[in-house]
């Protein structure tokens, strides 16, 4: 009976045109909702209140109503704002307004209707309303929040009010000392954000705020006038300056630190000035980068982000005990990541004395071992254990795939992507999903909106939502293989691994076909026009045009053509082309200049974390999607290899290559 009542719910659904083909009426209203979606853009309130009621309605009726009031929200009344929150009470765009509500309310100051309005607050997602909700709470109860501000606030790049607001209110009160605040100024500094670091000294030592734009215009000319830091705040200046130097020329910096002002700074200063050193020359990948990091007396003084370039540097020269006294030293959150348990793992091994510590490391093998992501593949393989795709799970029973189907915010969000408004349709996805919101989803309940993800092609929702599931693995949700029959072909043509394409354009794009990078990129495989242009004329691909570069066929041709070049450049290495796929050959051919190193520690120090963490992902995907297509043990660490300078005679294969 309940079943069949789903059914029916079903039918009507379908009859008011909530998926598949909308009705006429929905029709219409698609076109007042783009119109929406322009005059939102624009911030044309009077256009969206006008368009407004001929939203009504449709499906999208809660997105439009946000436009409006959203735009609006500086002069509405709070009886208006109660009022949307009301209407649109339990779904997304109710969550939303409010989180923009709870923004205004702290940059006004109004702590007793944000205190009234903040439990109300679902997705808790905002890291600048969660500082104002900690500021109230030190204000009405003098509840001790100085570590969860200050982890909020220090990973905030640039300044915001509520984060610095919440800081300021707990220095004054004590909670958080001058130390806190001068290590937010440093890592400012260091990520290149003056006007977060001046905030930050602002609360400290307003009368000298202003000489932090000076530093980081010129470190040096500054580090030269001050030839002794007497106070407190003239040796943090100094530690600021030779931060900034830092980035600019790391042996510069190490010299001065030598010479002038280790003599000056306080233990805790040096150490941290000399681990930031250690990462710019890391970054740079300066042999000399660990015995900068050999200088820091106190690995306790160091935050995560130094001590993981601390081990990225012992890597590079091999030095497994001071790999394993950083991963030491990291927070409790930091020491749970995959990444840090394995090169741990690694240490302990490297180092073990007796046969306990040798258990210990493979317990630390054994704790993320899985074939979800790199660094638990390369822990299955150091176990002796091959890299397998997994059974699937229990098939989905017809009522749990109803029960996405006749979720509302799982259809409002496939039809506003249907829409072309993917962004707006993916926020209100993430949100259904999220367990941390009413209806948050089991691992049951993600397969099955993945499965509706999946079926209706969405196929970055249906990876994304699969892969959040604790205690069950669905390989084909996970690694979904969209135009197989172009793919594999293509790739047997020019004989590439179809594991590896299909590893690269999950991560490049998701298989959204459409999908348009920041920077240009354009479709499946993510190929740049002029790159596409110039492969085009390789591969002789005759009459080629632009505007062909969304064309399924067409990208996947350029993408598999520039990858084989691309790989046949570097001599087969996987991780070599990868990282050129994602940052340019150019880069790639100085990351693979020095010593000869195992794959996984290239992979791990190559300097950007974007290009970093795609090499890792790609060649994880392709693992799996090997397992997948030959349905055979597989080998990451076969794939990875090493790296090192070039080692054939012969010149670059493809000097102009792009």
């Amino acid at each position: 009976m309940k079943f069949r009542c789903i059914l029916t719910l079903l039918s009507a659904i379908a009859m008011t045109g909530l998926w598949g083909g909308p009705a006429q009426a929905q029709n219409r209203g698609d076109e007042v909702l783009l119109e929406m979606h322009q005059a939102f853009r624009k911030k044309d309130t009077s256009r969206l209140s006008a368009l407004l009621p001929q939203a009504r309605g449709h499906v999208l009726e809660p997105l439009a109503a946000y436009w409006d009031m959203r735009a609006r929200l500086d002069s509405a009344s709070s009886a208006e704002i109660r009022s949307f929150l009301n209407t649109y009470a339990g779904s997304y765009y109710e969550d939303r307004l409010r989180n923009d509500w709870l923004q205004q309310l702290g940059k006004r100051r109004d702590w007793a209707t944000f205190t009234a309005e903040y439990p109300r607050f679902r997705m808790r997602d905002d890291r600048e309303v969660r500082c104002y909700a900690l500021a109230t709470e030190a204000m009405n109860s003098k509840a001790d929040v100085a570590d969860e501000a200050l982890r909020l606030w220090y990973s905030l790049r640039e300044a915001d009010d509520g984060c610095t607001y919440v800081a300021e209110h707990l220095h004054s009160g004590r909670q958080i000392q001058a130390l806190d605040l001068w290590r937010k100024a440093r890592l400012a500094m260091d990520a290149n954000r003056p006007r977060a670091a001046q905030a930050a000294v602002d609360i400290e030592a307003p009368r000298l705020s202003e000489q932090v734009a000076l530093i980081h215009a010129d470190p040096a000319k500054y580090l030269d006038k001050r030839i002794m830091a007497i106070t407190r705040s003239r040796k943090e200046l100094a530690v600021l300056a030779l931060i900034r130097l830092a980035a600019k020329d790391p042996n510069e910096a190490a010299d001065l630190l030598s010479r002038r002002w280790a003599i000056q700074l306080s233990p805790e200063e040096r150490n941290w000035t000399w681990a930031v050193i250690g990462k710019q020359a890391a970054q740079k990948l300066q042999d000399n980068a660990s015995s900068h990091f050999a200088k820091v007396q106190k690995d306790s003084d160091l935050n995560d982000d130094l001590l993981g370039w601390k081990v990225r540097a012992a890597l590079r020269q091999g030095q497994w005990p001071q790999v394993l006294s950083a991963t030491q030293a990291m927070s409790a959150d930091n020491r749970k990541d995959p990444t840090w348990i394995y090169w741990r793992a690694r240490a302990v091994t490297a180092t073990a004395q007796d046969n306990a510590q040798k258990l210990e490391a493979q317990s630390l093998l054994r704790s993320i071992a899985s074939v979800r992501g790199f660094y638990e593949q390369l822990a299955l393989e150091e176990l002796g254990q091959p890299i397998t795709a997994p059974e699937r799970p229990m098939a989905l029973t017809p009522q749990e795939k109803a029960a996405s189907l006749i979720n509302p915010g799982l259809q409002r969000a496939l039809y506003a992507i249907q829409l072309g408004l993917r962004p707006e349709g993916n926020r209100e996805w993430n949100y259904s999903t999220n367990l941390h919101t009413p209806g948050g989803m089991n691992d049951r309940e993600l397969l099955a909106a993945a499965d509706l993800a999946c079926q209706r092609q969405v196929w970055d929702r249906c990876i994304n939502t699969s892969e959040r599931t604790k205690d069950v693995i669905d390989f084909d949700q996970r690694f979904p293989m969209p135009l197989r029959e172009i793919v594999v072909r293509r790739a047997g043509e020019i004989r590439l691994d179809p594991a590896y394409v299909y590893g690269l354009i999950r991560q490049e794009s998701r298989f959204v076909m459409d999908a348009r990078s920041h920077v240009g990129a354009s479709g499946l495989m993510q190929v740049m026009p002029a790159t596409a242009k110039w492969t085009a004329k390789k591969i002789g691909l005759t009459g080629f045009t632009p505007d062909q570069i969304n064309d399924r066929e067409v990208n996947v041709a350029i993408g598999t053509g520039y990858l084989k070049l691309v790989l046949d450049d570097f001599e087969g290495s996987m991780p070599l082309a990868t990282a050129a796929y994602n940052a340019g050959p150019g880069r790639s051919r100085n990351w693979r200049n020095g010593p000869v190193l195992e794959a996984a520690i290239w992979a791990e120090n190559i300097p950007f974390q974007e290009t970093r963490d795609y090499v890792k992902k790609v060649l994880s995907n392709t693992t799996n999607y090997a397992a997948i297509l030959t349905r055979q043990p597989q080998s990451l660490k076969a794939r990875l290899g090493s790296v090192g300078p070039r080692q054939s005679p012969m010149a670059e294969a493809s000097k102009d290559l792009p």
